[in-house]
């Protein structure tokens, strides 16, 4: 009986800039991969506030009573810095959503994401500096 002998099949191996050298992600803390990951934080993070806040609003139904204690706990210095990271937390998901829109619908998005993503974060600081100031003298009395 007569077999045929089958060769391998030869796959060429990946060019040597597309293996990854070390541990590490294939983004390597670049600015996309901080921006994806706190746009997913401030996302989860925005989403948890809405549930809070549709719950706390919500007692005004059931006692008006305990409303008016939930509301009155939210009325002091630590929560007054969390309205604050909330704010910061709207602005910045808000303004790299736009980003990411233009990174996925415009021509020249991916080219230029990186130079998109320091203007994101120059409006950023720029918005919170309006806010931040004013906010905080509330918060802790300077008004």
């Amino acid at each position: 009986m007569a077999t045929a002998q089958s060769t391998p099949s030869r796959v060429p191996a990946p060019a040597a800039s597309s293996r990854r050298q070390g541990p590490g992600t294939l983004y390597r803390g670049a600015g996309g991969m901080w921006s994806w990951v706190a746009h997913r934080i401030t996302g989860v993070s925005i989403f948890f506030f809405l549930l809070v806040h549709v719950l706390d609003t919500s007692l005004v139904r059931v006692s008006p009573e305990a409303y008016n204690a939930v509301i009155g706990t939210y009325k002091n210095p630590v929560m007054g810095l969390a309205e604050a990271g909330l704010v910061v937390a709207i602005v910045f998901h808000a303004l790299n959503g736009v980003r990411i829109m233009l990174v996925d619908f415009w021509s020249q998005g991916v080219r230029r994401q990186r130079a998109m993503l320091w203007v994101v974060l120059g409006l950023l600081v720029v918005l919170m500096a309006g806010f931040l100031p004013r906010h905080l003298m509330h918060v802790f009395g300077g008004e």
